[in-house]
């Protein structure tokens, strides 16, 4: 029985990581997992699972679930407890799937003991990606992803060498106002974002796919994980997100993973690799019933995110740092209303534009570029509004 540490256990994909984990109890246990404030889902997964170690995000949530829960159960708290989590002795594999820059410290400490990764935590690899790989390299611990897109290309490059690669086309449904144009999303809402038309996902993620620097950040985190140069990865938008990507060989050949929209597919994926098991989605891909799939190429000015991105990506160093920190910040000021929808590219690329580039960054700098990048984004949102 393969034993997992789950980082971010009452979201998306934590929940989700629950369901294929309860749907295969001979194989796989949840035996440390962590969550932030969501106390009433916390205590319901705790008592679903049974973990020996919870890590929460602050004492006031360790006092609310301690007193419902057994006693045996050793309840930690903040990064420390993340670290413990991620790091437990008795786990081989770490799920993270935290939102956010806070998943890179445990993911270090986790490849460090060993342990394998599952990673659906994009801004471990878009902030520090060559810290990261570089250290699972010494250590010889596999990266394997959970994002649909990126567990497809996996798939699809299994046993491939490197160099019969050409490119990797990651597919992108476009989001909640793919049918609108830029002029059309002057003051579109924030429950209009939060409407996404193929997939479930938290806030975040869901705004971000509706600016497309979800994308941005899957190519970033593509180009990571396969080692492959941005000029050979591209996007395509494919509306109903049956393909969940592609690569194409030297030979002009093009190999695709296709699926209906499920994350189960690719968590069971990550978490039961290299075997294959059962799983037994709500319903069956018949192409025949799809009728015909979509595809349609991205327009740079429609998208301004997904360009800063591949900009980003580019200048290398610490500008994905900046990039990731600075859209979390305006992200989160447009939910909850200080920004327009169309602002949050305009606040991203200003901090791009403030910020001059440290090449080959050590953990310290990241840690430290992302902090400003914060403060100034926060101070420029500010300003904005007064």
């Amino acid at each position: 029985m393969k034993q997992i540490s789950l980082l971010g256990a009452t979201g998306s994909i934590g929940t989700q990581t629950i369901d294929v984990v309860m749907a295969h109890p001979d194989q796989f246990n949840i035996a440390a997992l962590a969550f932030g404030r969501n106390v009433q889902k916390g205590i319901e997964i705790i008592r679903q699972v049974q973990p020996k170690l919870v890590a929460v995000a602050d004492e006031t949530v360790k006092t609310a679930i301690e007193q419902v829960i057994p006693s045996s159960i050793e309840v930690l708290t903040g990064m420390e407890g993340l670290i413990a989590v991620s790091t437990y002795p008795d786990t081989s594999l770490v799920l993270n799937a935290i939102l956010g820059s806070r998943g890179l410290l445990p993911t270090l400490e986790a490849i460090k003991t060993g342990k394998t990764i599952a990673l659906a935590n994009k801004e471990t690899l878009v902030t520090a990606g060559h810290l990261v790989m570089d250290l699972a390299k010494r250590h010889g611990v596999d990266i394997l992803p959970v994002d649909s897109e990126h567990a497809a290309i996996f798939q699809c490059l299994k046993n491939e060498p490197k160099k019969a690669v050409n490119r990797l086309i990651i597919t992108a449904s476009g989001g909640s106002f793919r049918d609108r144009t830029k002029s059309e999303l002057v003051d579109v809402t924030v429950e209009e974002a939060l409407k996404h038309p193929n997939w479930s996902m938290g806030a975040k993620i869901t705004i971000d796919s509706a600016t497309m620097m979800n994308k941005g950040l899957e190519v970033i985190e593509a180009r990571w994980l396969f080692d492959v140069p941005y000029d050979q990865i591209d996007v395509v938008i494919h509306r109903e997100s049956i393909v969940h990507s592609m690569v194409e060989f030297i030979d002009y050949s093009v190999i695709a993973e296709l699926g209906l929209p499920d994350m189960r597919g690719p968590i069971q994926h990550a978490l039961s690799y290299p075997e294959r098991l059962e799983f037994h989605p709500p319903k069956r891909l018949n192409l025949w019933e799809i009728g015909a799939l979509h595809f349609e190429a991205w327009d740079e000015e429609r998208y301004g995110c997904l360009k800063l991105a591949y900009e980003a990506g580019r200048a290398s160093g610490t500008m994905p740092t900046v990039l990731n920190a600075a859209n979390e910040v305006a992200v989160d000021a447009f939910l909850k209303g200080k920004l327009a929808f169309l602002e949050i590219e305009e606040v991203v690329k200003a901090a791009l534009d403030h910020h001059q580039v440290i090449q080959m960054p050590d953990l310290e700098t990241i840690q430290s570029v992302d902090r400003e990048t914060r403060d100034w984004t926060l101070a420029f949102i500010n300003k904005m509004s007064v």
